[in-house]
């Protein structure tokens, strides 16, 4: 069988890669406190944060970086996805069978972050709603509008009255024995006590009720990445740019409504899944828009972003095995020793770092070693990586 001809890549958009590093930075500051301790799965947050003194800290996160960050990320897999297909057609090579491959690789990383390193794994997910991406591709955009409003908004209302009616009531959803097992395992536990804690985290938070959920939430977004994809409006910023500062304003009206909105009135539970939905989707188109208006104007300002973007995966990776570097017993064993802020500041320390690894790598090889490894495999063919390789042929 003939390996199939990798396609060559057409000009990057930079703006997209730095957008792309920039939701590695925000995904790095929201799972942080998820390596630092169990509250947030076995917990209502509170154990974590506390009540007061870390009440400002709490609320800018919550803000700006929880469910934002997740959200941008799925949506340039959306855009990323149909940027790939397009290409694959230009070629004449079939894109399904292409893109299946790349999604089953997105699955092997999958198994081996979350089983292996850290039970958070996102990678998993994006695999097996990304099959179900695959039915929409030759689909209308009307229909992508359609299926992504409702996917979105349906689960969201349901929810969100359910929430409201249960808050009449006073409930206690923290599990203790789950949290004093995270403790006992991951702080001062072996290898093996971490690796079964790691499938009992990871069984826990993606349970049948769960993924629906899941689906319900990334499924619309990537959606959304598509059909911004198709209509070229982040390609052709020039030519669209009146549609980009509408976007661009109705984003931020909607991001300050459902994200900063509840918090003038308590911040109540039963708002917080309508929070992290429309708000999480609104902050996430807001902040691709941000990126790439202010792109044409100061590039130089997110180079460093440009170089994390271009290795997405690999520092996604990178930041999972610093996590159980820093908190598991097998490393420096700080599981549930840090405040909230100091463990937020660790983001702030690593992510300049790899910032520098990945211009280092960059400047020797064209593209991130996973990206490597997920690209040959697309293809089915062993790449060059290396530049000076590119220089000599």
């Amino acid at each position: 069988m003939n390996q199939l001809k990798p396609v060559q890549e057409k000009l990057r958009l930079p703006w997209i890669d730095a957008a792309r590093g920039f939701a590695i930075f925000g995904i790095f500051i929201v799972n942080l406190p998820s390596f630092h301790g169990p509250y947030f799965l076995y917990g209502n947050g509170t154990n974590y944060w506390g009540n007061e003194e870390s009440g400002i800290l709490s609320m800018i996160i919550d803000i700006f970086f929880q469910a934002s960050f997740y959200s941008l990320f799925s949506f340039l897999f959306g855009f990323g996805i149909q940027m790939m297909l397009e290409n694959l057609h230009s070629k004449g090579i079939q894109a399904t069978h292409t893109l299946s491959r790349r999604l089953t690789m997105l699955l092997v990383f999958g198994v081996i972050h979350a089983f292996l390193i850290w039970h958070g794994d996102i990678l998993i997910s994006y695999s097996i709603i990304g099959f179900l991406l695959l039915f929409f591709l030759n689909r209308t955009n009307t229909t992508l509008i359609i299926w992504s409003v409702s996917l979105l908004l349906a689960p969201v209302v349901l929810f969100t009255g359910l929430l409201y009616l249960a808050s009449q009531f006073t409930l206690d959803i923290t599990n203790q024995a789950a949290i004093e097992a995270s403790y006992q395992h991951y702080g001062s536990g072996s290898i093996l006590d971490i690796l079964q804690q790691n499938l009992a985290d990871w069984l826990f938070a993606n349970n049948v009720y769960s993924f629906i959920l899941i689906a319900c939430n990334l499924l619309p977004i990537f959606l959304l990445g598509t059909l911004f994809a198709r209509k070229k409006w982040l390609h052709q910023v020039d030519v669209h740019l009146p549609i980009l500062k509408r976007i661009w304003l109705i984003s931020l009206s909607l991001f300050f409504i459902f994200k900063a909105g509840p918090h003038f009135i308590g911040n109540p539970l039963w708002l917080s899944m309508l929070q992290d939905t429309v708000g999480g989707v609104s902050s996430a188109i807001f902040y691709i828009t941000t990126i790439t208006l202010l792109y044409r104007m100061i590039p130089s300002l997110f180079r460093g972003l440009e170089y994390v973007g271009k290795m997405a995966l690999s520092n996604y990776i990178l930041q999972s095995l610093v996590g159980v570097l820093l908190f598991y017993s097998i490393g420096f064993g700080l599981y549930g020793e840090l405040s909230p802020l100091q463990t937020i500041l660790i983001a702030f320390f690593v992510f300049p770092i790899q910032i520098i690894l990945s211009w280092l790598w960059l400047k020797r090889y064209k593209r991130g070693p996973l990206e490597w490894v997920w690209r040959s495999w697309t293809y089915r063919k062993k790449l060059t990586n290396k530049r000076k390789q590119e220089l000599a042929s």
